[in-house]
């Protein structure tokens, strides 16, 4: 066996140091009920994650490299997909699934301005955003109450002559009516693609979420179910949508050359594309008015590690979730609470609560009653996303009305389920909300 060069002996030191610096820098601290601060999410991790952070920047690479390559790879496998296009977060990963759709490359099928896409109001407007930034329009359907799904029975009757694609979130984690919307995408040729961004390791009839659309969108962002800091990933079994994808993830070239390397065609000074002249270097051709957003090594070395930690993480976030609801299933005179779509095992994001009509509870006291005790809360995201004032003077159609969307807009809002919590945080939080009742009731 060869000698270890110096380098590689003081990596390994470093590399040892890192672990030891976990123990002293991230030791656990303990539940002290009104003093500590409960979450409505964040992170789990361990020295090996800062191990293979330390590591990659070892290697000095800095864009997307050794790392991505392994984690795209990894991911695809365990999502039971072809192919796993990593990017530098989940909003991007949403824009790129949208702009893949817009390309010439489709034909027929390729969405053009002022095709429509059904989609959902209530939630965050990552999912929405990409749409009305190519110009298509988003048709927004309502949402059930209990599950906080588009009301997926309702999408048949939003079709419209420019109807061309459904881009639905599988709500905090809970999936949609997947039998639905592929039957009606299928019957009218529509592309679907599952925001899968708070939702990953939720299945629908036994199989996973993000692996029945055309495109599946994934975020890795601290809050969610792996974490990789900012980070996110789109998921195809299509050969011809991943090259899409991955050219306009790649400044919209045509070359799909890994970062510092040339010639994987074996064309690079061979092609004639476009008006160009023969023989223009493949490696500045372009096929598409694409972006950069791409990951970084570094942000994919982190997320390799949480990656082997996903199914933990998942069970614990469905623990806490029944923890929880058990504990609060004597207060559902005041709350609606979340329930499951039939068929699917969720992998809960957060525990969604929605007042119920009549009740003297006023969801803004509470929220700040809660926060004033250092539990952790979030509004359903945008609520109804035509409220806001960034939408006020937005193109989009509304399927009749919105009026469970409005509901959990002025009723609802969400605590955490996260893995860094227990029961020792769920009791303190249903004994706030008592005391709270007790007082406002």
């Amino acid at each position: 066996m060869a000698e270890k060069s110096r380098a590689d002996q003081l990596r390994a030191q470093i590399l040892g140091l890192v672990k030891e610096y976990h123990q002293e820098a991230f030791p656990p601290k303990p539940f002290l009920g009104g003093i500590s601060t409960i979450p409505v999410s964040g992170k789990v991790f361990d020295n090996h994650e800062l191990e293979l952070l330390v590591d990659s920047s070892l290697d000095f690479w800095l864009t997307t490299g050794r790392y991505a390559e392994q984690f795209e790879k990894s991911f695809a496998k365990v999502m039971g997909m072809k192919h796993a296009m990593l990017c530098n977060s989940g909003s991007s990963a949403n824009l790129l699934a949208v702009t893949a759709l817009t390309s010439s490359r489709l034909g027929k099928r390729a969405l053009k301005e002022g095709d429509e896409v059904i989609t959902a109001a209530a939630g965050f407007p990552t999912t929405v955003n990409p749409i009305l930034q190519n110009r298509l329009v988003p048709v927004f359907v309502d949402i059930e109450l209990g599950t906080y799904d588009s009301s997926v029975e309702k999408i048949e009757a939003a079709i419209g002559p420019k109807t061309k694609a459904i881009m639905l979130a599988h709500t905090l984690g809970n999936p949609f009516n997947l039998d639905i919307v592929m039957a009606v995408a299928k019957k009218y040729n529509l592309w679907v693609i599952e925001d899968d961004c708070d939702s990953l390791g939720a299945t629908y009839n036994d199989k996973k979420t993000g692996t029945f659309g055309d495109l599946a969108t994934l975020s890795f962002y601290p809050a969610h179910h792996i974490t990789m800091g900012e980070g996110g990933a789109v998921l195809v079994n299509n050969g011809q949508l991943k090259k899409i994808t991955e050219s306009f993830r790649d400044w919209g070239r045509d070359c799909w050359c890994p970062p510092g390397k040339d010639n994987t065609c074996g064309e690079r000074y061979c092609q004639k594309l476009g008006d160009l002249p023969e023989g223009y270097d493949h490696k500045y051709t372009y096929s598409h008015i694409g972006f950069n957003l791409k990951a970084t090594d570094m942000q994919a070395a982190v997320g390799l590690s949480q990656l082997n930690k996903a199914d933990s993480f998942i069970e614990k976030r469905r623990v806490n979730h029944n923890l929880f609801y058990n504990m609060l299933k004597p207060l559902e005179e005041y709350f609606i609470l979340p329930k499951p779509t039939e068929n699917s095992n969720p992998s809960w994001f957060g525990f969604m609560l929605t007042i119920r009509d009549g009740c003297k509870i006023n969801r803004n006291h509470l929220v700040e009653y809660l926060e004033n005790n250092k539990i952790g809360t979030r509004l359903l995201f945008g609520g109804n996303l035509t409220k806001q004032p960034a939408y006020k003077n937005s193109n989009y159609r509304i399927l009749n009305s919105l009026e469970n969307t409005d509901k959990i807009m002025n009723d609802g809002f969400w605590v955490g389920v996260w893995p860094g919590l227990n029961d020792l945080h769920y009791e303190y939080i249903v004994m706030v909300i008592k005391k709270f009742i007790n007082n406002e009731v």
